[in-house]
């Protein structure tokens, strides 16, 4: 399956700011790559890429005063293949986790575990199977929360979305993410592209989207606590232990957003 995929997305400024952006596609999806992946700008700015402590390609650049436009566009070859399930394995236990596993058990900004340890443990204690729980929680996330564009807000956290019971797909992962920590199961956040390939289309404008990944039986493995069921066509942007870490952009001063378009469409032949 061919995927063409990218965005064009536009600042106003009073004042040169600098900015970094997770743009970029992923690492590990380079090799799947079939058309040049290129962030470009009007006006033409410098800009130049590094990878971070989690891998992703980070960008930075500075806006110039007045408006500018970031954009790309790519063809990717996909699997067309939904999300794979991990087997049904008892729980890696802690002591038995690879090293670089361990960080995505930790509490961070948005996932506060101190906050959810005794909700996680009351509501799925009492299962043993790794994949078991983890399905669990995501089927109880998607039920607890309502989904809706209007919840969002930039502040929300984990501990927020479990009490006020709304939000967007970013606070769907956290929820999910923050419940998997507190059970002992390493879950970090992503985000990328997903396309409506292979169900129905919805009425909304195409945006950016966020799941997660746990770490189960010695590999990584898709979830989508918003969706609720394994879908086709994620490809991945950024990865971190949560909205932080994956930041669209991060402005070192005033930048405001003035025009937001993201384009994920299955290229028919």
């Amino acid at each position: 399956m061919l995927i063409r995929a990218g965005y064009d997305i536009s600042f106003a400024c009073e004042r040169e700011t600098p900015v970094t952006a997770m743009l970029s596609l992923h690492p590990s999806r380079n090799r799947d790559l079939k058309s040049p992946h290129r962030v470009t700008s009007v006006p033409e700015i410098p800009i130049y890429d590094y990878l971070d402590d989690f891998g992703n390609t980070c960008t930075r650049l500075t806006l110039p005063v007045g408006s500018s436009t970031l954009s790309c566009d790519f063809l990717i070859e996909d699997s067309g293949e939904p999300d794979i399930r991990p087997p049904d394995v008892v729980q890696t236990p802690v002591p038995d986790l690879p090293d670089h596993a361990l960080v995505f058990l930790l509490g961070s900004r948005y996932c506060e575990t101190d906050r959810l340890l005794d909700t996680a443990w009351s509501q799925f204690g009492h299962l043993t199977g790794g994949r078991e729980r983890v399905e669990a929680i995501v089927d109880f996330v998607h039920h607890h929360v309502e989904f809706g564009y209007h919840h969002a807000r930039s502040d929300k956290t984990a501990w927020n979305v479990y009490q006020e019971r709304q939000g967007v797909c970013r606070d769907f992962a956290h929820l999910a993410v923050t419940l998997c920590r507190c059970m002992n199961i390493p879950a970090r956040y992503c985000t990328g592209y997903l396309g409506d390939i292979g169900v129905p289309p919805i009425d909304a404008a195409m945006d950016f989207s966020a799941w997660f990944d746990v770490y189960l039986d010695g590999d990584w493995y898709n979830y989508d606590a918003r969706h609720n069921r394994p879908r086709i066509g994620r490809i991945l942007m950024a990865r971190g232990r949560d909205a932080t870490d994956t930041a669209l952009t991060t402005a070192f001063g005033k930048a405001d957003l003035v025009g937001f378009q993201v384009h994920t469409d299955e290229v028919v032949t």
